[in-house]
């Protein structure tokens, strides 16, 4: 089954891996940055050799979303923000193809594990199946 395994963060998460400090998340050293760049890459390495990997993208900042909707005559309203520093936001995903949901977890979990400067919020990593036609609706 495909799952859609999702990472969450926020402006100030994206400014904090920059190295501005703020209220809602602490800055990163070069180091930190890149053992969490290690972190994740060896977790893609992993999930493309077992064949579970479908495709994985980080996503660039809050700042840089674009929410698109429809007026009353079916023409598009586009809004660049604001966005608050502290929204959560997806930050990136992970399609995958695994045998279970157990297994999908257990993924999730090596994801949530990622290493980061202290104070750094820990927010849950996000598992959705992915509804293949019809099925599950």
């Amino acid at each position: 089954m495909k799952y859609l395994v999702m990472v969450l963060g926020t402006q100030a998460d994206y400014e904090g891996m920059r190295g501005k400090a703020s209220e809602y998340s602490p800055a990163w050293s070069p180091d930190e940055l890149q053992a969490m760049y290690d972190h994740m890459g060896a977790i893609n390495e992993d999930l493309a050799k077992t064949g579970e990997l479908i495709d994985g993208q980080g996503l660039a900042e809050p700042a840089r979303t674009r929410l698109v909707t429809v007026d009353e005559r079916g023409e598009p309203v586009v809004a660049d923000g604001p966005y608050r520093e502290s929204e959560e936001l997806m930050a990136g995903y992970w399609l995958l193809d695994c045998a279970s949901l157990e297994r999908v977890t257990e993924i999730a979990a090596r994801v949530a594990r990622c290493p980061g400067p202290e104070g750094l919020k820990e927010y849950p990593v996000v598992v959705r199946p992915v509804l293949d036609g019809v099925e599950g609706v």
